[in-house]
């Protein structure tokens, strides 16, 4: 079969199973228990994981075993076993989740995040592109493998169920499966991104990340601002202050010596590469105000900014009212939440306990300062890329998309990775994904830019073709 001929019947493939049974997905609002305590109760987890389950039962290539695993107190996983073509041919692990971000607002006025819409050759909707599309995707190549007659290796998929979250049942459900996975020698990866939709991108590194809430309290409760202000220093002040011990305000660099990496040189180098591609893309693909400008003037500096070096963002806060509700009140206390990025080679745990030292140390005004986190992930940063695959991820970029494959690290975390990085050192790694610009997968007006994920299911048929190949 040509090429053009597999491409054609994956992408009619996509067409007439995959993106109807999306569309379902979409209208299941299937939060990630972080954001969804009820999520037993409520249901959506395990809606999504049946319509998977059933979408796979349907079209699963002969010989397959599919179980949905359900460990005590855990979200489920769906796991689906594929044989080898051969015998001697070496396990390969595909990943993916169906949790899902919360709503967020600001999506436009004919979108909504449980609403599909498909406009433009773009599927909108929340879990669309993260990361709906993945276990569609992974089945999608397989079976166009046992159309085609090619050969494969043996397949484990991981479909989880609480990625959003941090991943945190995860482990469990890598310890109870260590038998039956074995010692993988490829894991590929679909949760992440790419830097436009006209190759393929491939994810060198993904950063780390502490989430937790710094509080400060000055009072038992609020008092007149004409009164206290003056006298009781405001708990917002003390906050900023704070904060500064972490990042400079004027720049937006990180301070602590402790959340910093050296950059590997050949990350350096593909972070030129990308800039070349990309061009003012890299920092024009957000919807800044008219008048905004980006951190860097640099491209290649706003890469490695974005993948390689820490940042901080507040993205939360409580104990202050909205406007319309705001009085003349010095306000007892705030609370924000903050997401500290790390390289991909800082340990989160230690940099959490280390960002919870710096902030508690010595309050100002003996303000009551605490900070609780929440989330601390290791990021990942891939091991050195063998021939065969690096020729491998080039050739399918070049067969189903025209131009040559690019490497890039990713600014968010996939904690999956750092868990499979130290588990399977010896592991080869294809992470790639959807997430490309405007894609928004934890803002409003999420999609999925179909066309590109036709492309990259093929894509990723032919790397698992090339791994039994070699």
């Amino acid at each position: 079969m040509t090429a053009a001929a597999a491409s054609s019947r994956i992408a009619e493939f996509w067409d007439q199973a995959i993106v109807p049974t999306l569309v379902e997905y979409i209208r299941i609002p299937a939060k990630s228990p972080h954001f969804d305590e009820e999520w037993r109760a409520h249901g959506h987890i395990e809606a999504a994981v049946g319509l998977a389950e059933r979408w796979c039962r349907r079209y699963m290539v002969p010989g397959t075993k599919l179980e949905v695993m359900r460990l005590p107190g855990r979200t489920p996983l769906l796991l689906l076993e594929v044989p080898a073509t051969r015998p001697d041919l070496e396990t390969v692990i595909v990943y993916g989740h169906l949790d899902k971000q919360p709503e967020m607002i600001g999506w436009r006025a004919d979108l909504g995040p449980w609403t599909p819409v498909i406009e433009d050759g773009k599927l909108y909707g929340r879990g669309s592109a993260d990361d709906g599309y993945a276990v569609f995707c992974a089945l999608s190549a397989l079976r166009a493998l046992h159309e085609e007659k090619r050969p494969h290796g043996r397949i484990v998929v991981l479909i989880e169920s609480c990625e959003e979250s941090g991943s945190y049942d995860l482990p469990a459900y890598l310890d109870a499966l260590a038998p039956r996975i074995g010692t993988p020698a490829l894991v590929i990866g679909l949760d992440s991104g790419c830097g436009n939709y006209e190759q393929l991108w491939a994810t060198a590194s993904l950063r780390g990340l502490v989430n937790g809430v710094l509080t400060v309290e000055v009072l038992t409760e609020g008092v007149h601002s004409g009164d206290a202000s003056g006298v009781v220093p405001s708990s917002f002040r003390i906050a900023r202050l704070l904060l500064e011990r972490i990042e400079a305000a004027d720049s937006g660099v990180i301070k602590p010596a402790a959340f910093h990496a050296p950059i590997p040189p050949q990350r350096s180098e593909q972070a030129k590469g990308a800039a070349k591609v990309l061009g003012e893309e890299i920092w024009r693909k957000f919807p800044l105000m008219p008048g905004m400008r980006p951190m860097y003037s640099d491209l290649a500096d706003l890469v490695l900014a974005r993948t390689w070096r820490p940042a901080l963002a507040v993205t939360g806060a409580d104990s202050l009212p909205p406007p319309a509700s705001a009085g003349n009140v010095l306000r007892p206390k705030t609370s924000l939440v903050l997401s500290l990025r790390l390289p991909p080679t800082v340990q989160a745990e230690a940099a959490a306990q280390q960002l919870k030292a710096l902030l508690e140390a010595n309050p100002p005004y003996g303000a009551k300062v605490r900070f609780d986190y929440a989330q601390a992930a290791t990021g990942w940063h891939a091991p050195p890329t063998e021939k065969w695959l690096e020729a491998a991820i080039d050739e399918a970029s070049g067969k189903h998309f025209g131009k040559p494959a690019m490497w890039m690290g990713e600014g968010g975390t996939i904690p999956f990775m750092a868990m499979l990085g130290a588990k399977y050192p010896q592991a080869q790694f294809l992470i790639t994904g959807v997430l490309g610009p405007h894609s928004n997968a934890h803002g409003p007006n999420e999609f999925l830019h179909l066309d590109y994920a036709k492309r990259l299911t093929a894509c990723v048929a032919d790397v698992l073709a090339a791994h039994a190949a070699r």
